[in-house]
C-alpha cells in the first residue's frame, strides 16, 4: 500500500508547525501552576540565586522592584503568591524594564501575572516591578524558578514576603485624589470599576463579549451617558498600555475623533486626538474634557470623562448627536506613554449609533463582517465539500460505479457536483477580501500570495478536466496525474492558508484553540484516508487468480470490491458527521470574534 501524498504533504506540514515554539522561547504557560520546567530531571535543593525587593509593604497600585540575580543562568519564571497559601494562584501583575531579557506571561485570569526569559542567552540580573492589585491578600511572597543548565534547574525560590499595612486608609472617593497634568481640568483617581447598571436604560454601552462584566479582567467596555449638553464616557478593558476611543465616518481608521487613556509609568493620562490616514494619533495641544478620572488595577486599564456634545471652538471634534461608527482599540505604550500601534483588529461596533439617541447595550466585532464571510466560506469549501468529493471519487468508484444519477456514474456525479461548489464558494470567497480592502492587503504576509495561488488552481482543475482524454486514450494516464497533482497541491496549499489566515488580526480566531483544531481536522481527514486506503488494500489482497486472465482478474477485482461497500458507506457516513462538526465549531468561533 501507498500512503497518499496528501497525507504525507500534511502531516509533514504539521510536525514543522507544532516544533516552532519551544521552551527557549520562555513561553512556557504550562509551567503556570507547578512552576517546574518540563525538562525530564529533579530539580536541585540548595538555590544560588535570590530574589530582593525595594519595600517591605505594598498599597493597591503600587509599584514593587524585583531583582533576581545570582550566577549565570539561562531561564527563568516569577511569580507573586499569597504567603499563607503558596500553591494559590498568581497574585497581582508585572512590569518589564528589559523586553529583550523578559516577557509577561498570564496565568490564569490575571494578564502580565508572571515573567519568563525571552531565550537561553546566559544572564546574571531580571529587573521587573510587581503592581499591587486591589484585592491581594495580606502578606505576598515572591517565587522564581531558575534554569542554569537543560537539567540543572531549581523551583520555587523563595523570596521576599511583602505585606499589606494593618491600618487601612479610608478609601478615598471617586473623586477625591487629584494630580496635575498637562490639562486644563483636574484628574481623579476611581475608587471602584465600572459596573453596567443601566446600560440600555440609562446609558448607551458596548461590550464584547457581549454582556460580559465591566469589572471581570476580560471584558472590554464603553458607555456614554448624556447628562443635559454633555455625555460622559467610560472606557474600560484589559490593557497595561493603552485603550482608544474613536469615532468614525467610516469603518476605516482615518480623519476619526478619538479619545486616549494611556499608561505612563503606572499613571493614566487621559488626552484628546485626531487620527489622520493610518498614522500615528496627533494629540491635543488642549484638552477639551472635564471630571477625568481613571484606575490601573490587576492589569485592567479603566478612564472616563466627560464632554460637551458640540465644540465647535476644537478642531477636530465631532459633534456628539450624529451617528457614527465606534472603534475601541488596545496596544502597548512604552515608557514614557509613547503608544504602539494595536496588534489585533480593534473592537468595531456592528453599524452606526448615535450615542445620544435611544440608550442600547450592544455588542460589537473585531473582525468585519466580509471577513468572516471569507473565512466562513473557505472553511465549508475546504473543510466540506472539496474533502469529501476526494474521498468519493478514489474510493467509492467500485461502490457506484452501478448507480446512475442524470445519466452519469454516481460517484462521478456526486464529485463533480462537490467539486464545482469548492470552485462557486472559493471563488465568492477569493473577492471579499479585495471589496472590504479596496485593494491589495500589504499587512498579511503570506496568506494572500498563496490565497492567489490557490484560487487559480481551483480555477485550472475544472478546465483541465472539461478536456479529459476518454477513458481509454494513450494520454488518459497522463491525465489522470495532472488532475490528482493539480487538485492535491491546492489541498495542501489551502490548508496552509488556512493556518496562516487564522491568526491575522482581521480574523484573530481564539489561539492556541485554531491550531489546535485544525491540526484535528486534518489529522481527521488523513487518518480516513489510510483507513480506507488500507482496506482497499486488503479487499485487492483478496483476489484469488485462477488463471492468467486478465478479464478474470478484473472480474475478481470487481466483486471484492463490492464486497466493502457496507464498510466503505459507514465510513463515509461518519466522516461526514467529522467533517460538520469541525466546520460547526469554527464557524461559531468565527461568530463570536
Amino acid at each position: 500500500m501507498e500512503l497518499p501524498g496528501l497525507a504525507l504533504a500534511v502531516w509533514m506540514f504539521i510536525c514543522f508547525y507544532a516544533s516552532v515554539d519551544g521552551y527557549p522561547s520562555g513561553k512556557i504557560r504550562e509551567a503556570c501552576t507547578s512552576m517546574v520546567p518540563c525538562h525530564g530531571s529533579s530539580p536541585q535543593l540548595s538555590p544560588e540565586h535570590a530574589i530582593t525587593v525595594n519595600g517591605t509593604e505594598f498599597k493597591p497600585g503600587d509599584n514593587i522592584e524585583v531583582h533576581l540575580s545570582g550566577p549565570d543562568f539561562e531561564g527563568f519564571f516569577i511569580q507573586a503568591r499569597d504567603a499563607e497559601h503558596l500553591d494559590s494562584p498568581a497574585v497581582g501583575s508585572f512590569m518589564l524594564v528589559d523586553q529583550r531579557l523578559s516577557q509577561l506571561l498570564t496565568c490564569g485570569s490575571t494578564k502580565n501575572s508572571a515573567v519568563s526569559h525571552t531565550s537561553k542567552a546566559k544572564k546574571k540580573c531580571i529587573k521587573v516591578y510587581w503592581i499591587a492589585p486591589g484585592d491581594a491578600p495580606t502578606r505576598v511572597q515572591f517565587l522564581a524558578t531558575v534554569v542554569k543548565k537543560y537539567k540543572t534547574f531549581w523551583v520555587k525560590i523563595p523570596g521576599p514576603v511583602v505585606s499589606h499595612p494593618n491600618a487601612l486608609s479610608p478609601t478615598p472617593p471617586l473623586h477625591a485624589t487629584s494630580e496635575a497634568i498637562s490639562t486644563s481640568h483636574p484628574v481623579s483617581y476611581l475608587s471602584k470599576p465600572f459596573n453596567a447598571s443601566g446600560c440600555g436604560s440609562m446609558k448607551f454601552c458596548i461590550r464584547n463579549p457581549s454582556n460580559c462584566d465591566p469589572e471581570s479582567a476580560s471584558c472590554f467596555f464603553l458607555s456614554f451617558q448624556q447628562e443635559k449638553n454633555s455625555v460622559f464616557i467610560e472606557m474600560s478593558g484589559p490593557s497595561e498600555g493603552y485603550l482608544a476611543l474613536a469615532l468614525s465616518r467610516d469603518q476605516w481608521m482615518g480623519d476619526d475623533d478619538a479619545y486616549l487613556c494611556v499608561n505612563e509609568d503606572r499613571r493614566v493620562r487621559v488626552s484628546t486626538a485626531y487620527l489622520k490616514g493610518r498614522s500615528p494619533p496627533v494629540l491635543d495641544s488642549e484638552n477639551a474634557l472635564e471630571d477625568v478620572s481613571w484606575r490601573l488595577v490587576d492589569g485592567v486599564l479603566q478612564c472616563s470623562f466627560r464632554r460637551s456634545i458640540h465644540l465647535p471652538a476644537y478642531k477636530g471634534r465631532f459633534n456628539l448627536d450624529a451617528s457614527y461608527y465606534i472603534f475601541l482599540a488596545d496596544g502597548e505604550a512604552s515608557e514614557g506613554g509613547l503608544i504602539h500601534k494595536h496588534c489585533r483588529q480593534p473592537l468595531i461596533a456592528n453599524g452606526i449609533y448615535n450615542i445620544t439617541g435611544l440608550p442600547q447595550d450592544i455588542g460589537g466585532s473585531r473582525s468585519p463582517r466580509l471577513v468572516k464571510a471569507h473565512g466562513a466560506l473557505m472553511f465549508v469549501a475546504w473543510i466540506t465539500t472539496v474533502s469529501i468529493g476526494v474521498i468519493v471519487a478514489r474510493f467509492f468508484k467500485p461502490v457506484w460505479s452501478h448507480s446512475f444519477l442524470f445519466g452519469k456514474e454516481m460517484w462521478f456525479q456526486v464529485h463533480r457536483m462537490l467539486m464545482l461548489t469548492t470552485v462557486i464558494l472559493t471563488s465568492i470567497s477569493f473577492v471579499l477580501p479585495f471589496i472590504y480592502r479596496g485593494g491589495w492587503s500589504q499587512q498579511a504576509g503570506f496568506h494572500p500570495y498563496l490565497g492567489c495561488t490557490v484560487m487559480a488552481l481551483t480555477i485550472f482543475q475544472p478546465l483541465m478536466a472539461g478536456f479529459r482524454p476518454s477513458r481509454h486514450a494513450p494520454r488518459r494516464q497522463l491525465f489522470n496525474w495532472f488532475h490528482w497533482s493539480t487538485g492535491t497541491t491546492a489541498r495542501i496549499l489551502a490548508v496552509v492558508t488556512m493556518f496562516l489566515g487564522m491568526d491575522l488580526p482581521a480574523l484573530d480566531l481564539p489561539d492556541p484553540w485554531d491550531t489546535y483544531t485544525m491540526i484535528g481536522f486534518v489529522a481527521w481527514h488523513v487518518g480516513v484516508d489510510v483507513l480506507l486506503e488500507i482496506h482497499s488494500y486488503c479487499l485487492i489482497r483478496k483476489v484469488e487468480v485462477i488463471e492468467d486472465d486478465r478479464v478474470q482478474i478484473l472480474q475478481s477485482l470487481t466483486s471484492a470490491e463490492a464486497e466493502g461497500r457496507l464498510f466503505k458507506q459507514i465510513v463515509l457516513t461518519i466522516y461526514v458527521c467529522g467533517n460538520t462538526v469541525f466546520l460547526i465549531a469554527f464557524l461559531a468561533a468565527i461568530n463570536q470574534i
